[in-house]
């Protein structure tokens, strides 16, 4: 049996964790989850509205609730060849930020730095805009450039027909434009450090979410430039080495060597994946890893082609490149041991 602090700790964690996606219900929903009476719920939430970390708004009867930031601070920096991303992270940023732990700390240095330096050597912008949202239970990043647009220039300085392909390639990491400078690691590791990462260019929305890895890529409006969004609960457990960790192959070099790469990027509008030109867009740069996870979450179904191309012709002539298809069906299952049944009689 909880004691009766420990209880008002949790209750008052579940209302500032629930309360934006329950902003009129708060109470009701509260109640119902704790087996308690609407006013014992009232008086937690009165209790944070007094602390000042949530606000009620209207009316009784149309009475809404929202939580208050604890920070929430708005830098602009105009981008030259003198601004350093350390610095803006160590002078700019990091005072902004309160009361959080090391770990934390360390995942918004990292990406925060990845992605600063990106707008300063790639954006091609003259201006920057940094938004820092921090609240109880979540803490907030937005990272603003008037640039050409991230997907514009990959799609330029790679020569790809779509800039839909930039986003396959960026999710599977270790894409750069600078070589010299860049390892193009940044927003592989920080997409997976943060819960939930959207890159918003030139009229296309990209998001990445954990827990449970999904991935979405949308039409959005057509503004100039780039805007990327990284959110992160302040009480996470994940550590930065934790999902370097999850990259490295068993061989333990502890090098970049294995990535995850969603198939649901590979279709455009309600495509299904059956060509074998389809397959070798999504084999680009394979060689540049050990190990590859073929994610098919969300897709229902393949061809034989695209199956064929993959795990049978391209597991010929590039056998160091180990490919694992996960998160399949049978219907997959089937076309997958059919490509590989003939790669072994062949």
């Amino acid at each position: 049996m909880r004691k009766p602090r420990e209880k008002t700790l949790h209750i008052q964690e579940f209302i500032l964790e629930n309360i934006e996606e329950h902003p009129r219900d708060i109470t009701s929903f509260t109640a119902k989850n704790f087996g308690v009476s609407r006013n014992a719920i009232l008086r937690h939430i009165n209790k944070l509205v007094s602390n000042r970390a949530v606000s009620a708004h209207g009316s009784t009867r149309d009475r809404y609730y929202e939580l208050n930031p604890i920070t929430r601070e708005t830098f602009s920096i105009h981008i030259s060849p003198d601004v350093e991303e350390d610095q803006i992270w160590r002078h700019v940023i990091r005072p902004t930020l309160k009361k959080l732990p090391d770990r934390v700390l360390h995942i918004c240095e990292y990406g925060l730095s990845e992605m600063i330096n990106n707008v300063i050597d790639h954006s091609e912008g003259n201006k920057m805009t940094i938004n820092i949202n921090q609240y109880a239970t979540k803490l907030s990043f937005m990272v603003i450039d008037d640039g050409i647009g991230i997907f514009n220039k990959i799609q330029r300085d790679f020569d790809l027909n779509d800039p839909r392909h930039a986003i396959l390639e960026l999710a599977k990491g270790k894409l750069t434009t600078d070589p010299e400078r860049h390892s193009g690691e940044g927003i592989f590791f920080t997409s997976r450090m943060f819960d939930r990462f959207i890159i918003v260019s030139e009229g296309l929305f990209f998001s990445h979410n954990e827990p449970g890895d999904d991935w979405l890529l949308e039409h959005a409006l057509n503004v100039k430039g780039t805007s990327i969004l990284m959110t992160i609960n302040p009480k996470t457990n994940r550590e930065i080495q934790e999902v370097f960790d999850m990259y490295t192959s068993e061989d333990q070099d502890y090098g970049f060597n294995k990535t995850h790469v969603p198939l649901s990027l590979v279709t455009y509008g309600d495509e299904n994946l059956i060509s074998r030109s389809q397959a070798r867009r999504l084999l680009t740069r394979f060689r540049d890893f050990d190990e590859v996870l073929l994610d098919f979450l969300g897709v229902e179904t393949i061809g034989q082609a695209f199956s064929d191309e993959i795990f049978r012709i391209y597991a010929r002539n590039y056998p160091e490149v180990k490919i694992i298809a996960i998160n399949t069906n049978p219907q997959i299952d089937k076309m997958i041991l059919r490509a590989k049944e003939k790669k072994s009689a062949s």
